[in-house]
């Protein structure tokens, strides 16, 4: 019989978010990666090696009693590691294939009470293996936990995984439950939950607009660009923060600008940031969900330049950040009784886990064009906040994936071009 675990409060935030899903929606919080394999790479070695990642990370092995959705638990992880590995042979004159294989694996729900949230399909030319599709459930894995995932295959591939040793296992999501569901662990929670209740009470109200024609739409665009880093990471230099504090100065800045529509700019707003929950050793190598937001006011006087603006920033997530472990059912009920305003945006900056930018070389297209750039996709998911911008700064390229609903497509490249020439002006005056 099994023992029935109380979810961590990562994964109860992604439950939180998918459990009203409808049947033809229930794919969307899988996430798709094609990961390119070095040369000669046999097939065996890729089963072995995703076995052994199994073996190591309950979360892989993990699933999930979802009976009472009011009351969702997590099974202890199986015993048995098994490596569920199709493969397909690779057409060299389709070069789009690899996409396609990840599409349509990334399309089917999975269902967490009777099979592990993952699932792969090898690319193969004879014996060799040429790229891994790998998809995951976002209960699972979230995106440091994916890179670091490719990581350890990678390190598993080339021989030069760390040598086992007779310490404990590595724990897994329900020790981290444990651990948050502690006498200390309930203590942050309520502490977190104050932060909260002292926020909505300051809350600005300030909203997105609302045109009608926009309304029911689902709009996703990504800004690439070499110059606007360049110039991110002169202001940072000039404010001593991180670049991902000068960006998210210059997004809510932006976003401010939208809200105003030409009105005054309001000097607030309520931004959610993803912490990704990850501060201590302990945790830091753990395959699960662990990203939650984490609401940050943040100061926009108006005739503060990005430099101040990103110092502002980077205390305010500092004061998030350490909230970003919180229950999302208790927030919610938070939210209802204070009529809060929902945060007007959302924000990533996504960080890579020491090895990933190695593991990833020389596996991804070419990079091509590094001059600006904006590029519109079809997004994959509208789960969550209606204005959410993701960054990274990858190979010197900063991107910024926004994801938006009820806007419209003039409203989404306005404050993207803004965003990037306020670093551009600011960076070269810095």
């Amino acid at each position: 019989m099994f023992q029935a675990i109380p979810l961590s409060l990562g994964q109860l935030s992604v439950w939180h978010d998918i459990r009203d899903l409808p049947p033809a929606r229930r794919h969307e919080p899988n996430n798709a990666a094609v990961w390119t394999l070095p040369p000669d790479t046999g097939v065996h070695q890729v089963r072995g090696a995703l076995g052994t990642l199994a073996r190591r990370h309950p979360s892989l092995r993990t699933r999930y009693d979802l009976t009472d959705p009011d009351a969702p638990r997590q099974l202890p992880a199986d015993e048995a590691a098994t490596a569920v590995l199709d493969q397909v042979e690779a057409d060299p004159g389709d070069p789009g294939q690899a996409d396609a294989v990840a599409a349509e694996l990334a399309a089917r729900p999975f269902d967490l009470g009777s099979e592990h949230g993952w699932r792969a399909r090898l690319l193969t030319r004879g014996d060799t293996a040429r790229a891994l599709v790998f998809v995951k459930h976002h209960i699972v894995a979230d995106a440091w936990a994916q890179e670091l995932l490719r990581v350890q295959l990678s390190q598993a591939l080339a021989g030069t995984a760390p040598a086992p040793t007779a310490e404990a296992p590595a724990p897994g999501p329900a020790e981290l439950a444990a651990e948050q569901f502690s006498e200390a662990g309930l203590g942050r929670q309520a502490a977190a939950l104050r932060h909260w209740e002292r926020l909505h009470t300051d809350t600005p109200r300030t909203a997105l607009p609302h045109r009608p024609a926009d309304r029911g739409t689902a709009l996703q665009a990504t800004l690439r660009s070499a110059p606007a880093l360049a110039a991110a990471r002169v202001l940072a230099d000039r404010a001593g923060v991180s670049v991902a504090c000068v960006v998210l100065a210059a997004y809510a800045r932006s976003v401010a600008r939208l809200c105003a529509d030409g009105r005054a700019e309001p000097e607030a707003l309520t931004v959610q940031l993803m912490s990704a929950n990850r501060f201590t050793p302990r945790w830091k190598g753990l395959v699960t969900s662990m990203n939650q937001w984490a609401p940050a006011l943040l100061p926009l006087p108006p005739a503060t330049n990005l430099v101040g603006l990103a110092r502002a920033a980077h205390w305010s997530s500092l004061t998030a950040f350490r909230h970003g472990m919180h229950d999302v059912t208790a927030v919610a009920r938070l939210r209802d009784r204070a009529a809060a305003p929902e945060p007007t945006c959302a924000y990533n900056f996504v960080a890579l886990p020491e090895g990933a930018a190695a593991a990833a070389a020389g596996t991804g297209p070419e990079p091509g064009d590094r001059s600006p750039a904006l590029r519109w996709e079809t997004p994959f998911t509208t789960i969550g906040p209606r204005c959410y911008a993701r960054a990274d700064d990858i190979d010197g390229v900063l991107s910024v994936r926004l994801t938006v609903r009820d806007l419209g497509r003039d409203q989404v490249a306005a404050l993207l071009w803004d965003l990037h020439a306020r670093l551009l002006t600011e960076g070269k005056t810095a």
